[in-house]
């Protein structure tokens, strides 16, 4: 089965945080010998965003890793990530939530995963499973 892979486990490996860094790198390891790996192209975006990150340092790193990149989000993967993005935004604004807010690119990440059939590496288990309750995880 293909795992798609979070920005959150790719940051983690190129964080100072040794442990963190050390369980992404076994999460992946792990992944790896279930299966192909892959990245929606927001994770893409965002990782060439981060600071001190340039294009060709992350075409390289998931190249040298085998790691693909799916470009192609077709229409049912945005629909999917509309309707969760929806949702959350109606929960947040019900349950009065002030804490960090979300971005779209995070449900077309998990909207990819699910509308895929893949299951998703992340660190960030409570967006996902509240967004997308069917999609298999794998959390660190």
């Amino acid at each position: 089965m293909t795992t798609a892979i979070d920005t959150n486990i790719i940051v983690a490996l190129w964080q100072e945080d040794e442990t963190l860094g050390g369980l992404a790198e076994a999460a992946l390891d792990d992944a790896f010998h279930r299966g192909p790996l892959a990245i929606a192209a927001p994770v893409f975006a965002e990782l060439i965003a981060a600071p001190g990150r340039t294009e060709n340092f992350v075409s390289s790193f998931l190249s040298e890793n085998r790691i693909a990149i799916d470009w192609n989000l077709e229409e049912p993967i945005w629909r999917s990530a509309g309707r969760a993005f929806q949702a959350y935004a109606e929960r947040r604004r019900r349950e009065g939530d002030h804490g960090p807010r979300r971005f779209l690119a995070d449900f077309l990440i998990g909207a990819h995963a699910d509308v895929r059939g893949y299951r998703l590496l992340s660190l960030d288990e409570r967006l996902y499973r509240a967004a997308f309750p069917k999609l298999k995880m794998d959390v660190i």
